[in-house]
């Protein structure tokens, strides 16, 4: 039987977005305890959406990004990749190292900011990872981080060469922080297996 998208209710939607807001809430409160700054955060986006459909959202196939990227593994197998733009990217960076951003628009990252950000990619995506363990009560890890900056069709042909069997449909979750005028649109993207897929959504109680 195949993963029906179309199926999707809006009461599966909520308790997804319930997802979003504990995870946003929590990793922005690490953020904020990890600078001794407040962190403000939007209201998360979260879909259910097809896999081809991720280069829109990323601006196009050719867009610049930066790509971390998490396996998962436990009871819910599959793929985790937290995707920012070059811009959102160096303001995480400023807003982790304090420093104001850079008025020369450069968006070159040091090796300092790569460690920066697969230290922040670790934080989000493990909020996300717990609090969907805490919701399911399933048992779920994931691998250290591996980051890579590159045209968007290129961040996400990785996880589609790695992960060959993963599923066509990925729960997306988009979150915007901000700490003064440093705004970080951030957009995690996880990719279970398509009975990892089935088991999430029947631990949820929508499936």
């Amino acid at each position: 039987m195949t993963f029906d998208i179309d199926g999707i209710n809006d009461i599966t939607i909520d308790v997804l977005k319930e997802l979003g807001n504990i995870g946003s809430g929590n990793a922005a409160t690490a953020l904020a305890n990890m600078i001794s700054k407040k962190i403000d955060m939007d209201v998360p986006q979260v879909k259910i959406l097809n896999f081809k459909d991720i280069p829109k959202i990323l601006g196009g196939e050719e867009t610049p990004v930066i790509g971390i990227y998490f396996e998962m593994s436990g009871e819910i197998v599959g793929n985790i990749m937290f995707v920012l733009s070059l811009e959102s990217g160096k303001n995480l960076t400023n807003i982790l190292l304090n420093k104001e951003n850079n008025s020369n628009n450069s968006i070159e990252l040091s090796e300092m900011d790569i460690s920066a950000l697969s230290e922040i990619g670790n934080i989000l995506a493990s909020s996300y990872i717990n609090s969907l363990s805490a919701l399911t009560g399933l048992k779920l890890t994931i691998s250290v981080p591996s980051l890579a900056t590159d045209m968007a069709g290129a961040i996400l042909s990785v996880p589609a060469i790695q992960y060959g069997y993963i599923a066509d449909h990925v729960l997306f979750i988009e979150t915007q922080f901000q700490e003064g005028d440093k705004k970080v649109n951030g957009n995690l993207f996880m990719i279970p297996e398509i009975n990892s897929f089935k088991k999430l959504l029947r631990s949820l109680g929508v499936c």
